[in-house]
């Protein structure tokens, strides 16, 4: 056995010598150390022998198998490094060619729509607030005037971590935060964006999607205040002839409350399959802060007022930019983004 192995050895450096590419050095790797290679086979051999030729001729086989898996990576090394400098000999290189155009990325649509909303409430005097993800049910609802037993928190199924902690289904708790920080200083003037998660998930829903939404507080707070606030708002993403309505709604945590809708900016207004042939397109709930919000805040509902208004980006960006799936936004495809 210990000659056998010497002449493998042997042979197998005899043949190593005259490997000259990496697919033939490959090839004598599988043929000596694969699963039917001549080592294997001499090692799987060691079973009919005795104790005391077992551990000898073993140990002889497996130097062996170190010794060539050495001598392989060497020679794939040197040949390696020889078709290297042959390619570098043989290739011509033109130094006066133009480079490669380096592709540069651009902003999500979605933070386009974001930061354009927020450019347009600093102008009118908003601060940005922000506030956690992970919120307690206490501010996610209970502080906004939805009790553990509303029929609202129907609508805003969300996911649990436990009874009392879960990721917020809108930023209003940020306004509670917000009004606990401030109270009783007046005036109130911000908007919140982030992101917020539900239940949903079709073309026009999305476990998680972005929200921004605005509070003011301040003495003699009127509706008047919020229509005149959204509607120079709306004409500033959509457009100075876009036309604003505003239907009756309900919202635990504002009173009255309302769903303000724009032209539709397909058909302008004259009927088409985006607006359901009405001409109205909703894209946002707002109302007066409820007396209940204002004193889990912190404040006076008799000395101070507030509105309030939320909206989803998401929502104001498949109407700006013409997108009929919500899905999109998160796909990553490079066609859909390289668009914007």
């Amino acid at each position: 056995m210990l000659e056998k192995i010497r002449t493998i050895e042997s042979g197998c450096q005899d043949n190593l010598a005259r490997v000259s590419t990496l697919e033939e050095l490959n090839e004598f790797r599988v043929r000596v150390l694969g699963r039917k290679g001549e080592i294997t086979q001499l090692l799987r051999g060691l079973k009919d022998l005795n104790a005391e030729e077992r551990l000898e001729i073993g140990k002889a086989a497996n130097e062996l198998k170190e010794r060539l898996e050495k001598m392989i990576a060497a020679r794939h090394e040197e040949i390696s490094r020889r078709q290297l400098e042959i390619k570098l000999l043989n290739e011509r290189i033109d130094v006066t060619l133009p480079g490669l155009p380096q592709q540069r990325g651009g902003k999500h649509p979605l933070t386009l729509i974001s930061e354009e909303i927020q450019n347009i409430f600093s102008g009118m005097g908003f601060s940005i607030a922000e506030g956690p993800e992970i919120e307690s049910d206490y501010y996610n609802f209970e502080a906004l005037n939805v009790s553990r037993d509303h029929p609202a928190r129907d609508m805003q199924d969300t996911f649990y971590i436990n009874e009392d902690i879960l990721l917020r289904t809108h930023t209003s708790p940020v306004q509670v935060r917000t009004m606990e920080k401030m109270a009783p200083r007046i005036p109130v003037k911000i908007i919140v964006p982030g992101k917020v998660y539900r239940k949903d998930d079709d073309a026009t829903h999305s476990p998680m999607f972005t929200q921004v939404e605005g509070l003011v507080i301040d003495k003699t707070i009127t509706f008047g205040n919020l229509k005149g606030t959204l509607m120079l708002f709306a004409q500033k993403i959509f457009g100075e002839d876009v036309r604003v309505r505003y239907r009756p709604s309900f919202f635990p945590f504002t009173e009255p409350s309302a769903e303000m809708d724009i032209s539709c900016v397909i058909c302008k207004g004259a009927g088409c399959r985006v607006c359901s042939h009405t001409g109205w397109l909703e894209i946002l709930g707002a109302g007066m802060v409820n007396p209940r919000v204002l004193q889990y805040g912190g404040y006076d509902p008799e000395a101070v007022s507030g509105f309030a208004f939320g909206m989803g980006v998401e929502r104001i960006a498949m109407l700006k930019y013409g997108i009929n799936d919500l899905r999109l936004f998160f796909d990553n495809d490079i066609r859909f983004l390289q668009q914007f």
